[in-house]
């Protein structure tokens, strides 16, 4: 029996902002229900990665694939972009994404906010979404906040409620985009707590952190990036317990002085 395509397959990716080559050929593969953990210090090309996986940026080179499909290159070099929209849309509502400001809609309650893509992009009952996303909310730990307003909610508590209208969309892998962050230490944990259930869940995420104990405690791979290369990639206890290169030591000893 063939074992089924990765969720997420990069090869090659180059990505540039004009002069400014961000990546520089990077391969990267998330398997079904795997926990893949993207570090390195600010500039490294990570975030922009998860973007270039989710099409929210182009990239100039290099193949992406959504279990097993291409995805469709028109033009070339600067001018190359996605070129199907109703297969961007497709792979984009498989991917939900999840961003270091929580991007919530301040116009809508949390329990709208967590509905309003399932409900609009997919086009799925009412009913059926409400029933959902309060599921969710119930699932992130703040059940009781449905019908209150962003504002009125923490950071850590507005969080877990980008988390939860990630997962309404019941996507095949989740992005998150340094999740914790924005947080203080305290309503990080929060976060922390909700990430960890949904990888014992065996869920697929890619995961940008720059909290090295999160991404030994949930990770399956660890990929460091350095100046938009892979320098190194493996099990956290093989990454952490035992660095090979000098860049990735340096980086680690700077992490744990901070």
């Amino acid at each position: 029996m063939t074992s089924p395509a990765p969720v997420i397959e990069i090869r090659d990716l180059h990505k540039s902002y004009g002069a400014l080559e961000v990546l520089k050929g990077v391969d990267l593969l998330a398997r079904q229900g795997e926990v893949v953990s993207l570090i390195g210090s600010s500039g490294s090309g990570k975030s922009t990665l998860l973007r270039c996986a989710n099409l929210l940026e182009d990239s100039q080179a290099g193949e992406i694939l959504f279990k097993g499909e291409a995805v469709k290159w028109r033009g070339e070099h600067m001018a190359r972009h996605p070129g199907d929209p109703k297969q961007v849309l497709r792979i984009r509502t498989n991917l939900s994404m999840v961003f270091q400001q929580f991007n919530l809609w301040s116009h809508m309650t949390i329990l709208q906010n967590v509905m309003e893509a399932p409900l609009t992009v997919l086009g799925r009952d009412r009913a059926e979404v409400e029933e959902r996303a309060r599921a969710y909310l119930a699932k992130v730990g703040i059940a009781d906040k449905a019908d209150a307003w962003p504002a009125q909610l923490s950071g850590g508590q507005q969080q877990r409620a980008a988390i939860a209208r990630a997962l309404c969309m019941e996507p095949e892998a989740l992005l998150f985009d340094e999740p914790t962050s924005a947080l203080d230490p305290e309503l990080e944990q929060e976060v922390v707590k909700v990430i960890k259930d949904l990888a014992a869940e065996g869920r697929t995420m890619l995961l940008v952190t720059h909290d090295m104990r999160l991404a030994a405690d949930v990770s399956d791979q660890v990929v460091f990036l350095h100046q938009g290369r892979i320098i190194e990639e493996g099990p956290p206890q093989q990454l952490f317990g035992n660095p090979q290169t000098e860049r990735l030591r340096g980086f680690l000893s700077a992490t744990q002085s901070a």
